[in-house]
């Protein structure tokens, strides 16, 4: 009988896994481009962060050192991207972090950041289908259209915004990810457009005198001294007051803004619906991240060059329309408003997406139960995943409050990059010869500093969330004991 640790620790060979993705009746159809896999990952991360994040960062973290912020943000992006691009240019099939982890650090681990990613996308889905829904009450009110947003169901108020568009999406990904990917491509192409109008809008009310200080010097956060909750991990564990501003601030701000960059992980799960991957997907991931940071960088300089920081500070909920209507532009709200609802369309399609094809993975391998990974015979789409998947986050955001969980997000990817990135050097280790199309640069160096980088950020989450997080991870831990370790298909090859 294999010994506990044994079976803990037992890896999945990377030949046996490339071989499970051509398994009949649980195949998937390679149809995207690196043009595709660009376009997704700029669907997934533009999107209602960009109009609202980096005004919360500069105005509670940063100052006009909010740009700062995007850069350290955008660089432990980059980091654990490389990682994932060797990874999926090495082991092109679904999954993404959870098949990476299989295949060097042990199934424990493996089901560990597959649970991590079923929350990061989970909860990334339902939020952000809610904001979807108000976002588009606020586009009827802008536009004086009276159809109510919000209807009654067995005495319970429901919105059906977010049932609308989950349902829409599931639908589309359904009948086929390259029909979807061409949907997908229209609305982001829109959304980019939307968004350098907003900057070069924003520029024309440029004032070079908004700048300064660049970096504001440290002070005390009034009145969550005696909130154990709200402060970050960090400051509770080394003892430090809340603070904000100064160098502090803008670590803490890049925390808070790597929000706007989650999704470049997703675009790694669709590996295994990639025409020639060892190719296209470096450069897909890549040219989707270069692009991005581009935008984000672009939107912040303009929102801190038009208003002081201090102005986004005094705001309840501060974003890039709290800028336009302070210099008298409010018309440009409108478009911002137009250009939120847009970009959130293409978010959910994506997350949707990936929250599916990880979940294929870890029922293909048996973790889940086997019936779930099954696709259909002329699309090659998993219906009953994405019919699941897409009821599940209707269901959330359409009747419950999700957006309390919203750093719950981050620390589910973060945790998915830590992971990645120490992977990475174990599989250099155990598989020097396997081909690699694309390698990360100075490994280990790179791997280990985006590692040690990504597991700081999660430091800076509050108190909170690593409760939450902990929670969550005993629920699936409880799982994985009671049903996974016992039904791996890995197990019953080694027995």
């Amino acid at each position: 009988k294999v010994s506990l640790l044994r079976s803990l620790l037992r890896t999945k060979s990377i030949e046996q896994t490339i071989a499970d993705a051509a398994e009949p009746g649980r195949e998937l159809k390679r149809s995207l481009t690196a043009w595709d896999l660009m376009i997704l990952g700029v669907a997934v991360a533009v999107g209602a962060g960009i109009f609202s994040v980096g005004a919360r960062a500069a105005g509670s973290f940063s100052g006009p050192a909010v740009t700062l912020s995007f850069v350290l943000a955008a660089l432990a992006c980059a980091l654990a991207i490389m990682c994932y691009a060797e990874f999926a240019s090495s082991i092109p099939v679904a999954g993404s972090a959870y098949t990476y982890t299989y295949a060097t650090l042990g199934e424990f681990l493996a089901w560990i950041i597959g649970w991590d990613l079923i929350l990061e996308l989970l909860t990334a889905g339902a939020v952000i289908a809610k904001y979807w829904g108000i976002y588009l009450a606020m586009v009827f009110e802008l536009f004086d259209i009276h159809i109510p947003t919000t209807i009654d169901v067995a005495g319970i108020g429901v919105d059906w915004g977010p049932l609308f568009i989950v349902g829409v999406f599931t639908a589309l990904l359904i009948l086929g990810t390259k029909m979807s990917a061409r949907v997908n491509n229209v609305f982001t192409l829109i959304k980019v457009g939307i968004v350098v109008f907003v900057i070069v809008v924003g520029l024309t009310y440029f004032n070079a005198d908004n700048l300064t200080p660049f970096v504001p010097p440290s002070e005390p956060t009034a009145g969550t001294g005696a909130d154990v909750w709200a402060q970050s991990l960090f400051s509770w564990l080394t003892g430090a007051a809340p603070a904000k501003y100064g160098v502090a601030g803008v670590l803490s701000g890049a925390a808070l803004v790597f929000f706007a960059f989650i999704g470049f992980d997703v675009v790694a799960t669709s590996a295994e619906e990639v025409k020639d991957p060892q190719r296209t997907l470096p450069l897909g991931i890549f040219g989707g991240l270069a692009l991005v940071t581009l935008l984000y960088i672009g939107v912040a300089f303009a929102l801190t060059g038009m208003v002081p920081y201090t102005l986004l500070a005094e705001a309840e909920n501060p974003s890039l329309a709290t800028a336009f209507v302070a210099v008298g532009a409010g018309w440009a709200a409108q478009v911002i408003s137009i250009g939120i609802l847009v970009g959130l369309t293409t978010v959910i399609m994506v997350l949707l997406m990936g929250l599916s094809r990880v979940l294929l993975a870890m029922s293909r391998d048996g973790l889940l139960p086997r019936w779930l990974s099954v696709t259909s015979e002329t699309r090659r789409t998993p219906v009953r995943l994405q019919l699941i998947t897409g009821a599940a986050v209707a269901l959330l955001a359409g009747f419950t409050r999700v957006e309390i969980l919203e750093e719950m997000i981050n620390i589910g990817t973060l945790s998915a990059f830590v992971l990645v990135s120490i992977a990475v050097v174990v599989l250099r280790r155990r598989r020097p010869d396997l081909p690699r199309a694309y390698r990360v640069p100075f490994s280990p160096v790179l791997p280990i500093v985006s590692a040690l980088l990504c597991f700081y950020l999660m430091l800076n989450l509050t108190t909170l969330t690593w409760v939450r997080f902990a929670v969550w991870l005993a629920i699936g831990t409880a799982i994985y004991f009671a049903y996974g370790r016992r039904h791996a298909r890995v197990g019953h090859l080694d027995a």
